[in-house]
Formats: C-alpha cells, sequence, structure tokens
C-alpha cells in the first residue's frame, strides 16, 4: 500500500501557534480524503514525547532516528536522507531533499521572511529563506494558502515547482455546541462583551496597534481578551497597554485554551480583531465569520481576501481607522448584521476537506 509520510514536527514546537493547528487539522482531513489504496503516517524528530503529535485516524507518528536540530542542519545541508514513505508531504519548509520517484510537496505559508523580516529573529529570517528557495527548485509542488502569497511567492522565489492554492478550514471542535457546564463556567469567568484577539504573542501579530486603537477616543469602551501563548520578542502585552494609556483592567491574557473553550471565547464575542502586519492565511477572521462574529482586521492582503468583503480592515499603523473600524464591528448593528450574514456565507466557502483534496492532487498528479 503505498503511503504519504507527512512531516508533523509543529506539534511538537513549544508554541505550536497557527501552523500547528493547521498540521493537525490538515493531517486528520488527509486521512480522511486518502485514495482507498493510500494511508497517510505522520513523522517526527527523535524525541521523548512522540505521543503529543499522535492524531486520531494517523498512523504513528514515526519517530525518525535524528532530534529536531540535527534533522534541520542535515536537510539544510542536503543530507540525502528520505524519511521513508512513497510522497513525503511537509506542512513547513523543514523538508527533505528529493529523491529520485518519490514524491515532495512542500507547504509555504507566508512570505513574511521578505514582506517583514523586522517581524522574524534574524535566524529565522535567514532559514526560512534558504529553506523556501530550496523546495521551490526540488519539491514537485508548493502548497500555499492564499492567492496573495502565491504571487508574492512567484515574485520573489525562481521555482520549478507547480504553485497550487488550497486555503484552510474551521476545526469541527469549534463549529461543535459547547457544552453547556463548559459554557457556564467560561461564562462567569468574562466579562458581558469583550473584544477578541487569537495568535501568538510576538512581533508580527500587531497586538502594540490593537492596545493603541482601543486607547483612542473613537474606540469602542470594552475589554480585550488576547488568546495566545507568548511568542518570541518579548511583547509585553500589559506594559503595551499601560505605555497606550489603556487601563489594566481592559485587557486579559489567557492561555492553553483548547478547541471547545476558543469555540465558546468566539461566540461570546462581540467582535474579533485581527491586527496582524502581515500573514498567509489569518485562521482566526475565517473561524470567526464562521461561527457568526464581526471581524476588524488590518489591510493585510492575504486577511482582505479571505475575508472577502465580510469583514472591516483598516491599515495596522493607523490606530484611529482601526478604532473607528472596531467600533463599528461592535457597536453598529444594520453593520454587525451585514457582516455575520456576510462573514458566514463566506466561511462556508472552505473546508478542511476541500484543502485535503488539493493537497492529495499534488502528490498525485505529478
Amino acid at each position: 500500500m503505498p503511503e504519504l509520510l507527512v512531516i508533523a514536527e509543529q506539534l511538537l514546537a513549544p508554541v505550536p501557534g497557527g501552523t500547528g493547528r493547521y498540521t493537525r487539522e490538515l493531517l486528520r482531513a488527509l486521512a480522511a480524503t486518502a485514495p482507498d489504496d493510500w494511508e497517510v503516517t505522520s513523522a517526527v524528530s527523535r524525541t521523548a514525547h512522540p505521543g503529543s503529535a499522535a492524531v486520531d485516524g494517523v498512523h504513528g507518528p514515526k519517530v525518525l532516528p535524528l532530534p529536531r536540530k540535527a534533522l534541520i542542519g542535515g536537510w539544510e545541508r542536503g543530507l540525502p536522507w528520505w524519511p521513508g514513505g512513497d510522497s513525503v508531504h511537509a506542512m513547513t519548509p523543514l523538508a527533505p531533499p528529493r529523491r529520485r520517484g518519490r514524491g515532495l510537496v512542500v507547504t509555504v505559508h507566508d512570505t513574511v521572511p521578505w514582506t517583514h523580516p523586522e517581524t522574524l529573529t534574524p535566524r529565522g529570517v535567514r532559514w526560512h529563506r534558504r529553506a523556501v528557495g530550496r523546495a521551490a527548485a526540488q519539491a514537485d509542488a508548493l502548497i500555499v494558502p492564499t492567492e496573495a502569497v502565491a504571487a508574492d511567492l512567484a515574485g520573489r522565489v525562481p521555482t520549478r515547482a507547480e504553485i497550487h492554492v488550497a486555503g484552510e478550514g474551521i476545526a469541527p471542535a469549534l463549529l461543535t455546541e459547547p457544552e453547556p457546564d463548559c459554557s457556564r463556567v467560561l461564562a462567569a469567568t468574562l466579562p458581558p462583551r469583550y473584544i477578541l484577539a487569537i495568535g501568538t504573542i510576538e512581533p508580527r501579530k500587531g497586538h502594540e496597534h490593537l492596545a493603541r486603537a482601543l486607547a483612542q477616543p473613537e474606540a469602542p469602551d470594552v475589554p480585550l481578551v488576547v488568546v495566545g501563548e507568548q511568542g518570541w520578542g518579548g511583547v509585553d502585552l500589559p506594559r503595551i497597554a499601560e505605555h497606550h494609556g489603556l487601563p489594566p483592567e481592559r485587557i486579559r491574557l489567557l492561555r492553553g485554551v483548547d478547541d471547545a473553550e476558543l469555540g465558546i471565547l468566539i461566540r461570546r464575542a462581540a467582535a474579533v480583531a485581527m491586527p496582524s502586519l502581515a500573514e498567509g492565511f489569518g485562521l482566526p477572521v475565517l473561524e470567526a465569520m464562521a461561527l457568526g462574529v464581526p471581524v476588524a482586521h488590518s489591510d493585510d492582503p492575504a486577511l482582505v481576501e479571505v475575508a472577502g468583503g465580510a469583514g472591516i480592515a483598516a491599515p495596522p499603523g493607523d490606530p484611529a481607522a482601526l478604532a473607528r473600524a472596531l467600533r463599528s464591528a461592535v457597536d453598529d448593528e444594520p453593520l454587525r448584521a451585514e457582516l455575520i450574514a456576510a462573514g458566514r456565507r463566506r466561511a462556508a466557502e472552505f473546508d478542511w476537506h476541500r484543502t485535503a483534496r488539493a493537497v492529495w492532487r499534488a502528490h498525485l498528479h505529478r
């Protein structure tokens, strides 16, 4: 039986972030949509806790013989070591050199290392540029999440690989009606109305711009709830809020939130804010629209594409404009009704199984 081996290293990351959620959901969907004669196996570097990368319906995880740093370094230097499988799918640019007679498809989530290198570590910028360049030169196909990324990538990196656009989807756990007990417990700890922001706390996500916007006189007078793990860059949200004159009681940080809890947090929000400086897709925009919550987002091209006109866009560097967008999303009831209806229609166009089928086509039609 032919095997699709999926590099699922992001599931072991200390802060998996959106790429970790992408990896887990797409793995499930690949297994659910696999052609009758194929099986799907995940693979991770040598680790003491491989079970954290287990995904229902997927074989593995297969533990590769090298630890993470050695695996990254070896493949970067062209070590011709094939991890197994008739075709390999890399969920990030961490991918093996291509082997004759085997398939290789690599996901490139964004072009941030070129467009906004200042929002990443210098080391991360160098590694991603090299890794994407190798994938573009060696892989059979590249998977990108939006037309915006496809166009930008094609203009920056010479590629022999065909570029396939495959969007994302909504986790089933978010769409499932929450358990009443869980919903009551969370509701008791939350303010009655709030703006929700979702994402790893790091420079690219625009939290400072959001804090500045909420401190503007044009902003709605509601607190901000932020769901996200602390990433790199030392972004201190309470300090940033205080610096911009946002009272400490106007901001709350939540970590360790699972999908069922996230679904409740989104449903109860007055609006979802995504002020990112750069994104490849912007999954929280899609999730909010699917759950009937208005969205205010930055005018980043990928976010504008995903929202499809069903959100309110504002430049992240203009706090007054973002404040007005947030006030409209929270307080303008006729507009809210329009955004909710348009958002549900837009979200219905995305599905993880649709994404998985596009990935399968990239592997099978090479």
